[in-house]
């Protein structure tokens, strides 16, 4: 019984006026709570234009919009008709603030380009809704108890009502009405849910209820909040399958790919898997693949469960010496040369990057083995000596510096430390670096 008492909410459930008092509170939206709402939107825009995480964060911690969402739930839930009204009018308020201030700010931002940020927000799911509804199970516990903690903050995250009403700010702007559309239904999911779980925890914790003078009127009032919440489910179950797929698709090919997209004398240049077209594309280099192995291959997609994808066989320079297949091998390497000339490109900018990176670890450990010997015709007593580059984080900034470590047969003198580290930065031209000492 007593692992069973952990679960109880009975002992640390705050007062019902105490909790009405501070829905009621959060729900208007004049004067502060206003320019709260435009300014952390400003932020949330911000976040989305330079494609930063952490600045979005920051404006969903700001922002005050869940309020009036949560003010519908406990509305509904207790039946306090005056409360619903002026829940739902400063939520359509704060919504039409926020959706005509990111529009403005992206109308007057030189950057429109859709980064990843912006692009995660525009196709919501059956997932979004569970986010969006034990966030709200979470935000509702945690302002009906006396141990409020943390929570607040950590559903504002979580459920992310900024970011997609900003996101659809950005489609009205650019007119680009797909993003507009998916970044407002996820903003209705989010607020739809967040509000459906306020109204289950109210009613589990048995707050006071208001009965309407006619039982039909309650009635009609739960069937209204019921169709909202299917019609706003239904579309997000069909994403979060669609989803789903794709994701099989996704597998599926790379496996295909892995064992069976293999031709003796070629070298697979590049793939490309479209998982919501189902569609592969390869692209090789090397001899020229005749069609009847190309059709092999497909006839393998079958046993990968790929029957309803397409694929497609790029091909570059092939070499042979019969002179009408050399005709037919030139005419085909004509029609793709763009593909294999993009795909080489790619293979030379990534070798050429990891032999700049070799090169640099190379001179780092050329300069490491200087500096040991040096170091040991000063104090022939070092042991040991670790030289590395690495980057120095604080609350505020981050800059570039140097660590080394030095190990001694002997104890150390106490100047020693100054006068090997000004030694280093002469030596190596540096402004920052820090060494340990060891015995």
């Amino acid at each position: 019984m007593s692992f069973l008492n952990r679960f109880n909410l009975a002992e640390e459930q705050e007062d019902f006026q105490k909790v009405s008092s501070n829905i009621h509170n959060g729900i208007a939206f004049k004067g502060t709570n206003l320019w709260i709402l435009i300014f952390a939107i400003l932020i949330a825009s911000l976040g989305l234009n330079v494609n930063s995480t952490a600045v979005i964060i920051g404006a969903m911690l700001v922002s005050p919009i869940m309020g009036p969402i949560m003010g519908l739930g406990f509305g509904m839930a207790i039946n306090d008709l005056e409360l619903l009204k002026r829940s739902f009018l400063s939520y359509l308020s704060s919504g039409a603030v926020g959706l005509a201030t990111s529009t403005v700010f992206f109308l007057l931002s030189p950057i429109n380009e859709a980064h990843s940020e912006i692009l995660a927000r525009t196709s919501p799911n059956i997932y979004d809704v569970l986010i969006a509804f034990f966030g709200g199970l979470a935000g509702i516990l945690a302002t009906s108890s006396k141990l409020k903690g943390n929570v607040i903050p950590g559903v504002a995250i979580a459920t992310a009502l900024m970011p997609p009403l900003c996101t659809a700010g950005y489609g009205l702007a650019t007119l680009q009405f797909q993003f507009f559309f998916g970044a407002f239904y996820l903003f209705l999911i989010n607020s739809v849910f967040i509000a459906l779980a306020t109204l289950v925890t109210t009613r589990f914790l048995k707050f006071p209820f208001k009965h309407l003078p006619k039982k039909e009127d309650e009635v009609r009032a739960q069937r209204i909040v019921w169709i909202v919440v299917i019609i706003t489910l239904v579309p997000s179950i069909y994403f979060g399958y669609d989803m789903v797929e794709q994701n099989k698709f996704q597998k599926r090919a790379n496996r295909f790919i892995e064992n069976e997209a293999i031709f003796p004398n070629d070298y697979l240049l590049k793939k490309s898997v479209d998982a919501k077209h189902k569609s592969i594309k390869l692209t090789y280099g090397g001899q020229f693949i005749q069609d009847t192995e190309i059709a092999k291959l497909k006839d393998k997609l079958s046993k990968y469960d790929l029957d309803s994808g397409t694929l497609e066989v790029r091909q570059g320079f092939a070499y042979l010496n019969d002179d009408k297949q050399n005709d037919q091998v030139n005419e085909k390497a004509n029609v793709q040369i763009n593909d294999l000339t993009l795909a080489l490109n790619e293979k030379k900018n990534q070798i050429g990057w990891l032999k700049i990176k070799i090169d640099s670890l190379t001179s780092q450990s050329q300069l490491s083995k200087q500096i040991f010997r040096e170091l040991r015709a000063q104090y022939p007593n070092v042991q040991s000596f670790i030289l590395q580059k690495g980057i120095n984080h604080t609350d505020t900034t981050q800059q570039n510096i140097w660590l080394a470590v030095i190990e001694s047969k002997s104890k150390w003198k106490a100047k020693d430390k100054t006068k090997i580290e000004s030694w280093l930065r002469v030596r190596m031209n540096i402004k920052q670096i820090k060494i340990y000492l060891a015995k």
